[in-house]
């Protein structure tokens, strides 16, 4: 399968976690310690302008300087968060997106959508995780992602988007061993 078509495989269990967070788990912890799950829902609504701007090769101005500084988290806040990622799965299931650079700040376009395939994937589990959810993710779309997350996880952690590396057994799961290298224990429990 080619990296384009993965997008959605990535997406689709992420959407389904979203539906099924009621308003009241909002103020629930998720594995990334400085969100809850209100703040990783704001994080994803204030990224995906800029990720699908990423794919169509166009600068984005952001509404604030970080996610942190903007509340976007509204009444319609699971239809908001739904329609953002379909926005997002819309523009890098183009093959164009996948090719040459980013808009600002300029990034390889390939290295920019095997991030947002792992975002979606991380982020989903984060949110699943949450809320007592269970979720999956099939075989292809983890191992790809597994891949991005290992050609990534060293930058990632130098700019504190991932925590430290947790140690996972190397007979774990694809899943599993993504967890580790982006800093998330895939035994955490809110």
């Amino acid at each position: 399968m080619r990296a384009h078509t993965l997008i959605t495989a990535a997406a689709t269990p992420t959407i389904e976690i979203v539906r099924n967070i009621a308003d009241a788990q909002l103020e629930a912890p998720t594995p990334c310690t400085e969100y809850t799950v209100r703040k990783l829902v704001n994080h994803l609504l204030f990224w995906g302008p800029w990720l699908v701007g990423a794919a169509v090769k166009q600068s984005v101005s952001l509404p604030a300087e970080s996610d942190k500084d903007v509340d976007l988290v509204g009444p319609d806040w699971a239809k908001d968060l739904e329609e953002q990622i379909e926005h997002v799965v819309a523009a890098w299931s183009e093959p164009a997106a996948w090719e040459g650079a980013t808009g600002q700040p300029e990034m390889p376009a390939a290295m920019v959508g095997g991030m947002v395939c792992d975002e979606l994937i991380l982020h989903g589990w984060d949110l699943a995780r949450a809320t007592g959810q269970e979720v999956g993710w099939n075989e292809e779309i983890l191992t790809f992602a597994h891949q991005e997350v290992s050609a990534t996880a060293k930058m990632g952690r130098d700019m504190g988007m991932y925590g430290p590396e947790v140690d996972v057994p190397s007979s774990a799961s694809t899943l599993d061993r993504m967890l580790g290298l982006s800093g998330r224990d895939p035994n955490w429990k809110p």
